[in-house]
């Protein structure tokens, strides 16, 4: 696989479902992935959990989806957490100051 090329996959863990992600997350991809965590929202999981081990670029759109989802994901009592970010995505999260909110 090409680390510019997107791929979701995802896993159920206990209590929850885990989203891999490899390559970039761009405004080309981010309404993908927002369908995939409204589907899974639906199925009322304890917890969802990013693994942003492979993702090389992570884009504005990126972000929003990202926070979008923790909102949600907290008014209905679900946890929301990135584990494993990659460099790019923990800086992007240091500069936006959500390393402390975000990243388990």
């Amino acid at each position: 696989m090409n680390p510019d090329d997107f791929e979701i996959t995802k896993e159920k863990i206990p209590n929850g479902v885990k989203f891999i992600i490899h390559g970039r997350i761009n405004t080309i991809n981010a309404d993908q992935i927002q369908i995939m965590l409204n589907e899974a929202m639906k199925e009322k999981p304890g917890s969802i959990v990013f693994n942003m081990f492979h993702v090389v670029y992570m884009s504005s759109a990126g972000l929003k989806v990202i926070l979008k989802t923790y909102k949600d994901a907290k008014e209905t009592g679900i946890t929301l957490g990135i584990e494993m970010p990659s460099e790019n995505v923990l800086n992007i999260l240091k500069m936006t100051a959500l390393d402390g909110l975000l990243v388990i």
